[in-house]
């Protein structure tokens, strides 16, 4: 698991109490229980902890198109 990809499964897990080893880039937020707003205030989060602005309306509702865009705004 690179760096990004373990990022994001951290700030997934302490949202939802869950184990990060078991949140892969398969992963949709509807699995983990996480509504629209629960994805919107883990965006938010991210944004801070990368210092990058992520486009919310692009992200399909998987762990790995969340970090596709993250590695694509941090470029």
């Amino acid at each position: 698991m690179d760096d990004i990809m373990r990022k994001v499964a951290l700030a997934l897990a302490a949202r939802t109490s869950g184990d990060p080893d078991g949140i892969t880039a398969e992963t949709r937020f509807n699995e983990l229980a996480l509504d629209s707003l629960d994805v919107a205030e883990l965006v938010m989060d991210l944004e801070d902890d990368f210092n990058i602005t992520i486009d919310i309306s692009r992200i399909d509702g998987s762990v790995g198109d969340l970090v596709r865009i993250i590695r694509e705004a941090a470029e």
